[in-house]
């Protein structure tokens, strides 16, 4: 007997689609920092909470480790890819070249449709910078670099930017956990305006004034991670 092809279609797409669910939901946890560097990613969780069995899990996994997201050593857990300050001083280094490189190539290749696209991510991250929304901006920061990434449609540099992004989500969800403050508040609105700016130079095919805009979006970056990780010392007043 012929077994019914709508049936048997379900049956080879409800795993893929529940992998896929997996991948996104751990990369937002990952990206969120739900999941801290360094954490454990337990597997047999991951097995039950998702409906999979172990070997797609560890499928993914692997896929995952390849992307930057995941730290896999022989006999050991598999954990959240890890951090540190080598980390922190490795991602400003690297950081400029990769996004002025990807940006140029976007403003040399953009499509119209492509434009379009970017515009709506932007138009989102807008929203989660004025209703302060920690997370939504950390996502949507990431959706419009790695959009940009894709526009430049060069396969040398995605792999670098993607894992640039891994690490500038979590550091920006360290490093501007209250965007309530005034000054931090003014310097995501700066941040929105420079986005705004770089799809201008996109649209306009201005490789030049591209790179400009994000020296200067990297620089402020920079400069509110150093206040974090270098504050000004504390005042105490000795009394007699």
């Amino acid at each position: 007997m012929k077994p019914n092809s709508d049936v048997a279609q379900l049956t080879i797409e409800a795993p893929l689609n529940r992998k896929s669910v997996l991948f996104d939901t751990l990369c937002r946890r990952i990206l969120n920092m739900e999941l801290e560097p360094g954490a454990v990613v337990d597997e047999l969780a991951l097995c039950d909470e998702f409906g999979l069995s172990r070997p797609p899990v560890r499928e993914l996994l692997r896929q995952m480790a390849a992307e930057g997201y995941i730290d896999l050593e022989m006999n050991r857990a598999p954990r959240v890819a890890a951090m540190s300050h080598t980390t922190l001083r490795n991602f400003f280094l690297a950081s400029p070249l990769i996004y002025i490189a990807t940006t140029q190539l976007a403003a040399t290749n953009a499509t119209a449709p492509e434009i379009s696209r970017l515009r709506k991510i932007q138009a989102r991250f807008r929203e989660a910078i004025e209703n302060k929304d920690i997370e939504g901006r950390v996502v949507f920061n990431n959706d419009f670099h790695l959009e940009i990434g894709k526009i430049a449609k060069n396969e040398y540099l995605m792999p670098s930017l993607r894992r640039l992004l891994i690490d500038h989500a979590r550091l920006g969800k360290i490093f501007y956990q209250n965007p309530t403050t005034g000054d931090m508040q003014h310097d995501l609105l700066t941040a929105c305006q420079q986005h705004d700016q770089m799809i201008e130079a996109i649209e306009q095919r201005d490789p030049e004034t591209a790179a400009l805009i994000v020296r200067a979006h990297m620089e402020l970056s920079r400069q509110r991670m150093a206040e974090y990780t270098a504050p000004q010392g504390m005042d105490v007043s000795i009394y007699p």
